[in-house]
């Protein structure tokens, strides 16, 4: 439940009021009021709050002591600027940021946010039947949401069921976009140290310096199989089992299969693993449609040169009840997050502080308006 306290000593009202949430003291905006904690996790705690002016009900998202960690700033910083400007119906809508009190010395960041139900991997976890037509539309969602974010020139680098918040209607909100990066480096090597392991493309597992926005496209088939299948379909404990469980799914690779591979060690070690024929699809998802099967197939491709597109997979046959080219279109802009890793701390406070009043600054709530489409319950839902 949530407290409301009295303002620490030395400290005025300035537009705030303060709330103890479990461990977790909230400094946040008068019009706000906690209902109750939704969540804890590495970077940052997640409240259902009420916006008194509107009567809407929001999450409020503190991050904790965000200038500790010069990466978690970076980290922050990327997320705001990309929210402020990807404007899409499966992305989480950015609400509100609320500017600090202390502009110079503040440490903590607080994002309002829609308010959401649960996320993907808490209904992969339960118990509740998922048809075949629950997960194509959740499938359609990622899929759609990724042609839009690849538009811009953005990968996203850390999809996975936790990121994708969904709704009782089984709307998918994508979130969490600290790691993304353009796909335009401009010669800079980008990190393989991205995306939680079980959903982490063979390129980044085998340490290649550049790989594109097909490792989304390989984040997405890994949610897919594990909707299929109610578990991972590759839990590995560290990157080598990784790689034995992916060829021992999809089969011994030839030479062409491994021409991508721009490390000799690492190729030398897939051409070392035992000989496997594979596991076909079919047999581990006997219940699942075959077109769902097929398209599962050419998104799970050990070569990225060889995997299926985002467009490709939703002009998919398994797709064609849902996609509809017209009603995506691509982003406006392309989005630069590529900043200066080395820039002090004070320096990332500063332009934080610049992106919080540039959101200020803009037009009131964006929305959608799109056609109505159906949901797997068959109820309409307006976008």
């Amino acid at each position: 439940m949530a407290r409301k306290v009295d303002a620490p000593i030395g400290m005025r009202n300035n537009g705030k009021h303060y709330y103890a949430m479990y461990r977790t003291m909230f400094e946040i905006d008068t019009k706000y009021v906690p209902i109750k904690l939704m969540g804890e996790g590495a970077y940052g705690t997640v409240c259902a709050s009420i916006n008194q002016e509107t009567n809407e009900k929001v999450a409020i998202k503190k991050i904790n002591n965000v200038f500790d960690n010069r990466k978690d700033a970076l980290r922050m910083f990327r997320e705001i600027k990309l929210l402020r400007y990807l404007r899409h119906e499966n992305v989480i809508f950015l609400n509100d940021i609320m500017m600090p009190v202390r502009r110079r010395s503040f440490k903590d960041v607080y994002l309002v946010t829609e308010l959401m139900d649960t996320d993907l991997q808490q209904i992969i976890n339960s118990s509740q039947p998922l048809s075949n037509e629950h997960c194509q539309y959740f499938v359609f969602q990622i899929l759609r949401w990724l042609k839009h974010l690849h538009s811009a020139g953005i990968l996203h680098r850390d999809l996975k069921p936790e990121n994708i918040l969904v709704n009782t209607n089984s709307d998918l909100k994508i979130c969490d976009f600290g790691l993304a990066r353009t796909n335009d480096t401009k010669g800079q090597r980008m990190t393989e140290y991205v995306v939680t392991r079980p959903y982490r493309a063979p390129e980044l597992l085998l340490g290649c310096d550049n790989y594109g926005a097909s490792i989304d496209v390989w984040s997405a088939s890994c949610i897919f199989a594990e909707l299929l299948g109610r578990k991972p379909i590759f839990p590995g404990t560290n990157c080598l089992s990784q790689l034995k469980l992916i060829v021992s799914v999809l089969g011994t690779m030839d030479d062409g299969d491994l021409r991508f591979i721009d490390r000799s060690r690492a190729g030398n070690y897939i051409k070392s693993l035992p000989c496997s024929p594979g596991i076909p699809l079919s047999s581990m998802y006997p219940q699942v449609h075959p077109l769902a099967i097929d398209l599962l197939q050419k998104m799970l491709v050990f070569d990225p040169s060889e995997r299926i597109s985002v467009t490709e997979a939703l002009e998919h046959p398994y797709m064609s009840a849902l996609y509809d080219p017209s009603a995506n279109p691509p982003a406006q802009v392309p989005v630069d997050l590529d900043i200066d890793e080395n820039i002090s701390v004070d320096m990332i406070r500063e332009m934080l502080c610049q992106e919080m009043l540039q959101y200020r600054q803009r037009p009131s709530k964006w929305r959608i308006f799109n056609k109505y489409r159906r949901s797997p319950s068959g109820n309409e839902v307006f976008c």
